[in-house]
């Protein structure tokens, strides 16, 4: 069957809560992680299992399913938030490193998917395979959103904020793109894809971190609730309008 109906429609809502879901992603790894003190490694094997758990339900489901979908999203972007700190931190390979290896990987994905599948298209997924491809560019996007953020942040002198408005004036160049040129809108998408991931991993420190740092001082597990909420709160709004068009 079809995949075509198990994904969102790309709108701005779609963009709104992916923004919402990796800073989420950034805030509850870093709780698990960090404020738990269950540290990067157990935290990374541990979101890995939850991401493969919720990826079967959302393979074997016959039809775009909100609360699934953002699911998986969710445990795309807490999964690959404690990967780079671990490939990073624990591992000592630097932000740099790290971001190198895994745009390689994301690269080497897609070069592998379009390969294979002929397309990279993110609405008319017609296989298993397809989907595959799908998600596992999701889980090193997210991955690498994670590292590229942090190396802003961290290294780059630009602060959250800094970094946090340099990730903004990208995203809206790719938006001037989408409207006014000819430029694919499939490699836009996935730019974007990429970029929003770094853009809250940047919001996620810019909420989590103390004043003196440069953040908010929500802590973690303010930020994780605060941000819980919105999600949990636009995924029933995307319910409800499913509901509606299905009538």
């Amino acid at each position: 069957m079809s995949s075509i109906n198990k994904l969102p429609q790309i709108t701005v809502s779609f963009w709104v809560m992916k923004i919402c879901a990796t800073t989420l992603g950034e805030t509850a790894g870093d709780l698990l992680a960090q404020t738990m003190k269950v540290g990067y490694a157990i935290s990374s094997a541990i979101l890995l299992g939850f991401f493969f758990v919720t990826l079967a339900v959302q393979l074997f489901s016959k039809k775009y399913n909100p609360v699934i979908y953002w699911t998986v999203i969710l445990a795309t972007s807490t999964a690959g938030t404690t990967m780079s700190d671990f490939m990073d931190r624990t591992l000592g390979l630097g932000y740099a490193t790290g971001s190198l290896i895994l745009i390689s990987l994301l690269v080497f994905t897609l070069i592998i998917w379009k390969t294979k599948e002929k397309s990279l298209s993110v609405t008319d997924i017609l296989t298993k395979r397809g989907e595959i491809f799908y998600w596992t560019a999701i889980l090193i996007s997210n991955t690498l959103g994670t590292a590229l953020g942090d190396f802003l942040a961290d290294n780059s002198g630009l602060g959250f904020s800094g970094g946090a408005f340099l990730i903004g004036s990208l995203l809206l160049v790719i938006i001037f793109a989408y409207f006014f040129t000819k430029i694919s809108h499939i490699i836009l998408f996935w730019l974007a894809f990429v970029l929003t991931r770094p853009f809250g991993a940047t919001f996620g420190d810019l909420l989590t971190k103390p004043l003196d740092k440069g953040g908010l001082n929500f802590g973690t597990i303010g930020s994780s609730g605060i941000l819980f909420g919105i999600l949990m709160i636009l995924v029933i709004i995307e319910i409800r309008k499913k509901s509606k068009n299905a009538q």
